[in-house]
């Protein structure tokens, strides 16, 4: 049984693999050498030629990123790479939390060693030479380090957490690990941006003026209480723009990165605003925490049944199942389900996009949040074009000629 489950993981890994670049290949079929005439009007010919040099050397650094990912991955299954770090974190410790964590810290680390490399080459080379890097050699390392401690500290935490309760509760782990994971998951919505956020970058609050005025102005009139309007310095490592919602209840903030005020006028951040206000009118912060923690629950009431059985451990060349190879291979058998929720949730975030900009372009100015997604798209060199199979399985967002249509709809 464990040589079925073993070629069934290899075979997921080559299938979705394949697959993905068979997406990759379709967006390809979408360049165009002279600017389409939807894209007219909003990119002019020598930025679309950039955006199309862009993407395409995205396109094959791609996939000499993903070949290499994957063939390590493949590469620690067929030679068991994964029994012999089981190995060595075994002769460290006899305890499993320990195990575990030596097990997982070694594939981490080592994991992210590998890939060093390839993010210098996107960061300091591809990303820099389209004028979006700001990153600093000292604040990419400082990154590096910092992930590595939050990683350890909060990572190894919950799964050391998780794997006690394992210990203690046998049958019944997967009920009381889902109430930890939840109770986690909430109190990081709650406080991602207050503890988190600040290892990284530094948020102050919206200072006094037009653009606070007219966004508190806008808050009131529409019935939304914002106290938390803060400017994170996003500058600090790309031009690139982005706002984003974050936090339930009183710890509730909008936050705008520098360089989109930079980018807009105050009346495109208003209609930014008013989209990501839209989110939380219409519940979408808290449908997505529900749905991803009943998702949670279903994967670990799946796992729990299947965690000591030994074909999981034996198809990894482990002879006696333990927790953290049971939770790799269940992690590759899990995959195909995560694809088709996957697909769900793009689904529904893409409803759920319309219905932020339905709220934006009724309560506020629809030209104004068109010109908005119209600038931040050219400054980032969004593709305009992608092709419609990978916007179904990929894209959280419809596309940008999507929405300029759809809000069409809302102007005088």
């Amino acid at each position: 049984m464990y040589e079925i489950l073993f070629w069934i993981i290899i075979g997921i890994l080559v299938l979705d693999f394949l697959f993905e670049k068979y997406l990759d290949y379709l967006n390809t079929t979408k360049w165009s050498d002279t600017i389409p005439d939807e894209a007219k009007g909003i990119y002019d010919e020598q930025k679309y030629k950039k955006q199309q040099a862009y993407d395409k050397e995205n396109h094959r650094f791609g996939i000499l990123t993903s070949s290499f990912s994957t063939t390590i991955t493949l590469g620690m299954f067929v030679f068991y790479g994964f029994a012999l770090v089981d190995g060595w974190a075994w002769s460290f410790t006899g305890n499993a939390i320990l195990a575990a964590l030596i097990f997982f810290g070694i594939l981490m680390f080592a994991s992210d060693i590998i890939t060093t490399p390839f993010d210098v080459y996107d960061t300091f080379k591809i990303e820099e030479k389209y004028g979006f890097n700001k990153t600093t050699p000292k604040t990419f390392v400082l990154d590096k380090i910092k992930g590595w401690l939050v990683g350890a500290l909060i990572g190894g935490g919950l799964l050391a957490l998780i794997i006690f309760i394992y210990q203690k509760t046998g049958s019944m782990f997967w009920i009381y690990a889902w109430v930890v994971v939840s109770a986690f998951s909430i109190f990081m919505a709650m406080f991602y941006s207050n503890l988190i956020v600040p290892l990284f970058n530094k948020q102050t609050p919206l200072e006094e003026g037009e653009l606070r005025d007219a966004i508190s102005a806008f808050s009131k009139k529409v019935g939304f209480k914002l106290d938390n309007i803060f400017v994170i310095d996003g500058s600090k490592r790309s031009t690139k723009a982005n706002a984003y919602f974050t936090g339930l209840g009183a710890k509730k903030r909008i936050v705008l990165y520098d360089t989109l005020i930079n980018d807009l006028s105050t009346e495109e951040l208003v209609a930014v605003l008013a989209h990501e206000i839209g989110h939380n009118k219409k519940k979408h912060v808290v449908q997505g925490l529900l749905i991803g923690l009943l998702q949670t629950g279903v994967m670990l009431f799946i796992f729990g049944l299947l965690i000591n059985n030994s074909n999981l451990s034996q198809a990894l060349g482990v002879d006696e199942p333990n927790f953290h190879i049971g939770l790799v291979a269940f992690g590759v058998l899990y995959s195909p389900v995560s694809f088709f929720t996957g697909i769900f949730m793009n689904m529904l975030s893409r409803k759920n996009e319309y219905q932020a900009d339905r709220f934006a372009a009724e309560n506020y100015k629809p030209e104004a949040l068109a010109g908005a997604l119209k600038k931040l798209s050219v400054n980032n060199l969004s593709n305009l074009t992608p092709h419609k199979t990978y916007v179904f399985f990929h894209y959280s967002h419809p596309t940008l000629l999507q929405r300029l249509e759809f809000l069409k709809e809302f102007e005088k």
